[in-house]
């Protein structure tokens, strides 16, 4: 029977847990033990009850990885945890390849076959498996209501008999997953919406939430449309006009929302001081890309910084403020990849090597790093 590890997770503000009760019971129906780190659920309001009502053992990390052919996180384990687990055993995790890279290394010295979740290819059949979309949809919603809790006034415009209330202006600047979730809470919450992406085909996308698309024209460079759907690198005098158009339109706003990431690579700076300088007194700036080193000048993660007057924040980790919700998510997009390849002869999955998603998501294996994208 194979064994399936839950590890508690143990990095700074590091909230969320790799299995949910649900997906528990579904291993279990599946022919697999689950084997749950003590603790490991309770930040992401999971007891360790709820897991051994599912049919789980509940531990000590030691006993939890003993013999594991499988061992789930949320962020990569430190690799000297890793011990007693069975030869090859798979780590499924989002593992920050390019971020952690030595640490990569450590995983194939260990002789573990690392798959990092976040590799995901953006196919159709992955869909389910993606962990970076179903974390950015929660990211988008969370800015979007911390900004409106930093802000001193209300977002949707009242009419009153004291008089009129005008809307908040809100603007999105990124346009995939975790953008388009923002646009939506704003309007929810009843903000003036705009958004702009560096990917043309966003712009229906914009438009059919509501939210008036601002977009540059006629520059070269406006597809933006990397491999796998994601934003790549601008030309210049697209660069350029777009900085030109987006500070007109910042002046005007009341709530900026960032979330420009380019895989593998430091976030791309889309407001500098320049531009805060030029918003009003008391607008917020909420940045989703500070981890990576920030859409905003001046952006730190989980600090507010205050510049001209503008309120400036970010999260170093958005999801962990929505553990249970991110929790159940991303538990669900590891057992859908799972159960996707789980051969039923075998009792346990089985990953062929000329799978386009194998090719994407195994970083390690048979001691030495395999993945294309670390070795290139």
């Amino acid at each position: 029977m194979v064994k399936i590890a839950v590890l508690k997770e143990t990095a700074t503000g590091e909230t969320r847990v790799a299995a949910s009760p649900e997906t528990v019971k579904k291993y279990i129906a599946l022919g697999a033990s689950v084997s749950v780190e003590s603790g490991a659920g309770l930040l992401a309001s999971v007891s360790d009850a709820e897991y051994e009502a599912m049919g789980a053992s509940v531990g000590a990390s030691p006993a939890v990885l003993k013999d594991a052919d499988i061992i789930l996180g949320v962020q990569g384990p430190d690799p000297k945890v890793l011990k007693g687990f069975a030869p090859g055993a798979w780590l499924v995790a989002g593992l920050d390849p390019f971020g952690q890279r030595a640490r990569v290394d450590e995983y194939a010295k260990a002789g573990v076959e690392a798959l990092a979740m976040e590799f995901m290819p953006r196919i159709t059949r992955a869909q389910s498996m993606d962990i970076l979309s179903s974390q950015s949809n929660l990211a988008g919603y969370k800015a979007v209501i911390e900004a409106a809790s930093a802000y001193g006034r209300a977002f949707p415009m009242m009419m009153t008999a004291a008089g009129t209330v005008s809307a908040a202006k809100a603007f999105i600047m990124g346009v995939g997953v975790a953008g388009l979730q923002a646009i939506a809470t704003a309007r929810r919450l009843g903000a003036q919406v705009s958004a702009t992406d560096v990917r043309s085909a966003t712009k229906e996308q914009i438009e059919s939430l509501g939210a008036k698309a601002i977009f540059v024209e006629n520059v070269a460079g406006i597809e933006g449309e990397g491999a796998g759907g994601y934003a790549t690198e601008m030309s210049d005098e697209y660069k350029a006009a777009q900085a030109e158009l987006v500070s007109s339109h910042i002046a005007k706003q009341d709530i900026v929302i960032t979330t420009a990431l380019i895989p593998g690579r430091p976030a791309p700076r889309l407001i500098s001081d320049a531009q805060i300088a030029s918003m009003k007194p008391g607008s917020v700036i909420f940045d989703l890309a500070v981890a990576q080193g920030g859409n905003v000048e001046g952006s730190k993660p989980d600090e507010v910084v205050v510049k001209h007057g503008v309120k400036i924040i970010g999260y170093a980790n958005t999801p962990a403020h929505l553990a249970a919700d991110a929790s159940a998510l991303f538990s669900r997009n590891l057992y859908n990849f799972l159960s996707a390849f789980w051969d039923k002869e075998a009792g346990k999955p089985v990953l062929p090597d000329d799978d386009e998603i194998t090719a994407a998501i195994r970083l390690t294996k048979d001691g030495k790093v395999v993945n294309e994208r670390l070795l290139a």
